[in-house]
């Protein structure tokens, strides 16, 4: 895997491997109920990472059938821009989030 490196400033760099950062946007997307990411082994997690400290991440994921699926998006990016910026040093610039699968029985479900 890549190394990235971020500019601390006067204090050197701090480098990630780009798995470290993968294990954390998986991480994210599992803290959000009814999400699912889609592959345990950081697949279908994709990070695009600036020269400035920046990262995109383009991810697909599975949700249950009794979500919104446009509010659990939304909190799937959040719950990844907090994680990634609270962690490491990466200012997250976007979150694209593709839902891949449905889970037709959730748990919990009437």
């Amino acid at each position: 895997m890549a190394h990235v490196r971020v500019d601390t400033g006067n204090n050197g760099q701090i480098s990630y491997d780009t798995s470290i950062v993968a294990g954390i946007v998986a991480i994210a997307v599992e803290q959000v109920p009814g999400a699912y990411p889609l592959n345990t082994k950081n697949k279908g997690i994709r990070l695009t990472f600036g020269k400035k400290g920046d990262v995109d991440a383009d991810i697909s994921v599975k949700v249950d059938s009794c979500e919104n699926v446009t509010k659990l998006a939304y909190q799937i990016q959040q719950s990844i821009k907090h994680n990634v910026e609270s962690m490491t040093k990466y200012k997250v610039n976007r979150v694209d989030v593709h839902i891949q699968d449905v889970n037709l029985n959730p748990a919990g479900a009437v």
